[in-house]
């Protein structure tokens, strides 16, 4: 298997754990506190990068910091706004609305880092970021839905972290330090908003959130390896395509209605890995 069809692979891998991480935390969010919930996840990573970081004798390289760092705070801010969107706003709509940005953002990175890809590549990118666009629209187009502002700026932050954790030589030591960062953020923003709400229902929904900072460490790491491995605008479209699976998820446990717009949009993110694959 070449690098760059292992790369897209190692995305793929990423957006499914993505897509199932964001619907475990998203079925969460209805029932506690989201800052709470994305405190927890970003806490889970931390303690399992670190531990896999001691375990593989990983070199802790100084030169990743910076950029650990600032994909720790991207990503922070990310989740934070995926999580109040899905407390306002419904699910299978806010995931593929933070997709498409974040997607859309690193692809340009990309582009401007590592020049044009293939020709197949370029047109899957267009494919699949319409994809996404189309399982975002409202059914009937009647509006945007609602924490449409939030999804938008979590779009921003995934994108940010796309294209900085990228930079990084290691892998689960950056991890763990861009954990570390989104924990101690996260901890401040809880300490600085006082009381958390609705924390009677926590034992209760603890697997569910430690499912979900599982689900989305792991997809940390995917991604980390098909960026390394291959392109960055590859890596982060094919893995920006987790909505799809979060949206199908909703669909298929929670029963939420997918329009056909929707259902297009899960027929062109399909089409879209095949075509950056064959490029």
């Amino acid at each position: 298997m070449s690098a760059e069809l292992l790369a897209i692979s190692f995305a793929l891998l990423s957006a499914i754990s993505w897509g199932a991480g964001d619907f475990s935390g998203g079925v969460a969010s209805r029932r506690l506190n989201p800052y709470l919930i994305a405190l927890l996840v970003h806490t889970t990573g931390l303690l399992l990068f670190t531990m896999l970081a001691a375990l593989r004798g990983e070199a802790f390289q100084a030169q990743d910091v910076p950029w650990s760092v600032g994909a720790g705070l991207a990503g922070c801010v990310g989740l934070v706004f995926l999580y109040r969107a899905f407390e306002t706003g419904q699910m299978g709509l806010a995931a593929p609305i933070a997709g498409v940005v974040g997607a859309g953002l690193a692809a340009l990175v990309g582009l401007a880092l590592e020049g044009f890809p293939a020709p197949l590549q370029l047109l899957g990118f267009g494919v699949g970021l319409l994809g996404v666009w189309l399982a975002a629209r409202p059914e009937g187009g009647s509006g945007p839905s609602r924490g449409l502002s939030y999804a938008f700026l979590a779009g921003l932050g995934f994108g940010g972290y796309f294209a900085l954790i990228h930079q990084v030589e290691g892998l689960f030591w950056p991890s763990a330090i861009a954990k570390l960062t989104a924990t101690t953020l996260m901890l401040g923003l809880v300490g600085w908003l006082g009381p958390l709400r609705r924390e009677a229902g926590l034992s209760a929904n603890l697997g569910l959130v430690g499912l979900a900072g599982l689900l989305d460490a792991l997809g940390n790491v995917l991604f980390l390896v098909a960026a390394q491995a291959g392109r960055l605008d590859v890596a982060a479209v094919i893995s920006s395509l987790y909505p799809a699976f979060t949206a199908l998820l909703a669909w298929g446990l929670l029963r939420e209605h997918l329009s056909r717009s929707q259902t297009l949009g899960v027929l062109f993110s399909l089409a879209a890995i095949a075509l950056i694959a064959s490029g």
